[in-house]
């Protein structure tokens, strides 16, 4: 049994060697390896035993990680982690690990609490659930004289896994719900055809639009959180998980409506590049149960425990940063310009165009003619780097002027343009995303009479530093689109857009986004954030100085003016 010397020691595969006999009964067997290690069932059955006993490769990791979100947490960094939850003075009669690999999480608690009496884990991977009994065996037979808790670890899918059921917890045991969830959506793990899913659910009942763009995709680490919220925040004890950072951030904001009894809310970062070797914010959450509802995060550097930030929900208000809030609360309000997410096609191959002399080319090296009138300049996030623009170094098609507009009229209208458009079809045709579904060919979103106004103020909704551009019409005094990575105002007079953009780009209102904005957050600005900038309560906390700054002697005057006239679009 050499092959399992990755795993285990010399003196556990001479013990699997002298005990493991298929002769045997299944029960005596199982109950010797309970006094061992205290394992309920070590093996499920015959054939577990046939397996192990016969097996002649490895027991690997599997390769598709993707299938399952599967990052698998390093022993030092689960002791490191059980030894900040001994220093709460944390000592657990039950542990419940929900997802539990390989089990360090599992071992390591076994070297640092003292008090445990039983242990739960579910794995959804056979193999994995192998390799933890070894691990749990291996670690008693090595340490004999530590007490053996109750072991029940479960070959099961969470999701199907009724946890109610075979979890018995009641409010006097101390329980600890520890673990690493999966860090993939729903989204990621349907496109790949996976069978570790929840039951199609929107659990956080996005409506119509949104549920069909993807704000309906949620982290399967979110939904396995507030599964075990639901069940167990009124049983005494604690929670302690590995996630990306936006699963901590949809608790916490959606703690609000759910009010779970949870408390003392802590987000330890960590470097996930360096205990991973993945590119994802990632932290440890904790949290208290059978508590007071808290709507504050306190934020923590993991390896050196210095305190970061605070975060969450001040009087209704969502907030990064409370400092930095509370000396900005003023400029929360609503926004008194109506923010709009650029055009979205999903074709940028074909989409995105360059210009050379009259020709112009796509993603694919292609040339060809194209009539200009559906032609325009495009920018993208990246290019929104603060300041005033007029040329883009993109164009794209715009092929309707509004939402689900019959695009039959460009064969007319635009031969070239069509005969381009419809060599392409199949590429608009096998586009993902259900909202093109039974819409007009080549149809676009993100369109309609704000994408042409010929003035407009915009901002990056990817990128951490929060610089507005003001964009004017481009030499043919054609109006410049955006892209749906970016947000903007759309503004017919010039004087009122240039206003505006010097209130925007002033110090304060950078302040006041930055402790609401996320900066770890795939899309760090977005619509419902800059809804909440309000305009005229910085224009009249700007002093004479800021004015001057700005270059604008009498912005003071030409505000109030459209303060009375333009800025009531919400009564």
């Amino acid at each position: 049994m050499d092959i399992l010397d990755k795993y285990i020691s010399k003196q556990t595969v001479d013990f699997l060697q002298n005990k493991i006999c298929i002769e045997k009964n299944l029960i005596e067997i199982n109950q010797e390896f309970e006094k061992f290690c205290g394992i309920v069932d070590f093996f499920e059955n015959i054939d577990d035993l046939k397996y192990l006993k016969n097996q002649s490769t490895n027991l690997t990791d599997r390769e598709e990680k993707s299938e399952y979100g599967d990052y698998q947490t390093n022993s030092e960094l689960s002791d490191k982690i059980c030894e900040l939850l001994k220093s709460k003075e944390i000592s657990p009669n039950i542990i419940f690990e929900p997802t539990f690999g390989k089990g360090n999480f599992i071992i390591s608690s076994l070297k640092k609490f003292k008090n445990i009496e039983q242990i739960y884990g579910v794995e959804i991977y056979k193999p994995y659930v192998q390799i933890t009994k070894l691990k749990i065996l291996d670690f008693f037979i090595i340490n004999p004289n530590i007490d053996k808790p109750t072991i029940k670890l479960f070959h099961a899918n969470f999701f199907d896994f009724d946890t109610k059921k075979q979890i018995k917890v009641n409010k006097n045991n101390n329980l600890l719900i520890i673990g690493n969830p999966p860090w993939v959506t729903n989204s990621e793990l349907s496109g790949i055809g996976s069978e570790n899913l929840p039951r199609k659910v929107n659990f956080k009942n996005h409506k119509g639009l949104d549920a069909m763009t993807g704000k309906g995709n949620f982290d399967i680490a979110e939904f396995i959180s507030n599964t075990l919220f639901d069940n167990f925040s009124e049983n005494t004890g604690n929670f302690a998980f590995l996630v990306k950072n936006s699963v901590i951030k949809n608790i916490l904001y959606r703690q609000i409506i759910n009010n779970y009894k949870i408390s003392n809310l802590k987000k330890y970062l960590i470097d996930a590049k360096k205990e991973f070797n993945v590119s994802v914010n990632a932290s440890l959450f904790y949290c208290k149960l059978n508590s007071k509802s808290d709507k504050l995060c306190a934020e923590y550097d993991f390896y050196s425990h210095n305190r970061l930030k605070t975060f969450g929900w001040i009087n209704n208000k969502f907030v990064s940063n409370t400092k930095t809030y509370n000396k900005y609360s003023d400029f929360d309000g609503t926004c008194q310009y109506e923010w709009r997410q650029g055009m979205k096609h999903d074709a940028s191959k074909i989409m995105e165009l360059y210009k050379e002399n009259n020709f112009y080319f796509n993603k694919l090296d292609e040339k060809f003619e194209l009539e200009n009138d559906l032609i325009y300049g495009i920018l993208k996030s990246s290019d929104l780097k603060g300041g005033i623009k007029n040329k883009t170094r993109k164009h794209t098609i715009v092929t309707q002027k509004k939402i689900g507009q019959e695009t039959g009229y460009i064969k007319n209208k635009y031969p070239k343009t069509y005969n381009y458009l419809q060599s392409k079809l199949d590429i608009f045709n096998n586009r993902k995303s259900s909202i093109y579904k039974g819409k007009p060919a080549f149809s676009i979103f993100g369109i309609g009479d704000y994408s042409f106004k010929p003035y407009k103020i915009a901002i990056s909704g990817l990128y951490k530093k929060l610089n507005f551009t003001l964009i004017n019409p481009d030499k043919n005094n054609k109006p410049i689109m955006l892209d749906d990575t970016c947000y903007f105002i759309g503004f017919d007079d010039k004087i009122e857009a240039e206003t505006i953009f010097e209130i925007l780009k002033t110090e304060k209102t950078k302040k006041f986004l930055s402790s609401i904005i996320f900066n770890d957050a795939k899309r760090s600005v977005t619509k419902n954030l800059l809804m909440r900038i309000d305009i005229v309560a910085i224009m009249q906390k700007m002093n004479k100085a800021e004015y001057k700054n700005n270059n604008y002697l009498n912005i003071s005057r030409k505000i109030a003016t459209i303060v009375q006239t333009k800025l009531a679009l919400f009564g």
